[in-house]
């Protein structure tokens, strides 16, 4: 159902397709919302969060264009959803929650999909995290008001962080590449508004 939903907004990559066919989105949500997991807009996850809406992640998943050798981490896990779609198109993820309940709901969510590339951390995504290594790509699914510098030097030559950044309601997705060592480009996808990283504060722009 998701598939044919997104395949009209541009959403053409035939390995998020086939992850969208293979997570179903109605697993990760209160049987209460279940006649909702379809519809195109933000639901209440509990704890004062959100999971974000499905044409949404879809584009955001697009935009990352995340390889099967590749590794992933993500700010904010939420139930789930989204980290079984990136652990469907990556070799690992890692994903950390600020929320202990909600990382255990997580965890217990995915259980059924079988998935053993993913590492679940409770903690604050807002701060710098202790990465073993450097990582292809970096998602957050709550919004910073700028993206932290520290996430961009964690990246890999030729990895990519895509962030939704802003402030009230005037956000947008960004995507940024690191071209090399001391470069890296911005580009923006698209404008929206979402709920913000818990513990974000205002930080000096990162001068390219």
């Amino acid at each position: 159902m998701l598939e044919q939903q997104v395949r009209p907004t541009d959403v053409s990559d035939s390995r998020l397709l086939d992850a969208l066919r293979q997570v179903k989105r109605v697993d990760f949500i209160g049987a209460d919302l279940a006649g909702l997991a379809y519809a195109d807009t933000a639901l209440p996850i509990g704890y004062g969060q959100m999971m974000l809406p499905p044409i949404l992640q879809s584009k955001m998943l697009q935009a990352l264009a995340i390889k099967d050798n590749e590794s992933v981490f993500e700010i904010g896990t939420g139930t789930g959803y989204f980290t079984a779609l990136l652990a469907t198109l990556a070799m690992r993820v890692e994903t950390v929650e600020i929320v202990p309940e909600l990382s255990a709901i997580a965890e217990k969510n995915m259980q059924g999909y079988g998935f053993v590339n993913v590492k679940f951390h409770v903690g604050d995504g807002a701060i710098q995290w202790p990465f073993d290594d450097r990582v292809d790509a970096i998602v957050s699914t709550a919004a910073f008001v700028t993206i932290p510098e520290h996430y961009l030097h964690q990246l890999q030559v030729g990895g990519r962080m895509l962030a939704i950044v802003g402030e009230g309601n005037s956000m947008e997705v960004q995507l940024v590449s690191r071209l090399a060592e001391k470069e890296w480009q911005t580009v923006v996808m698209l404008e929206t508004v979402i709920p913000a990283v818990i513990n974000a504060e205002p930080k000096p722009e990162f001068e390219f």
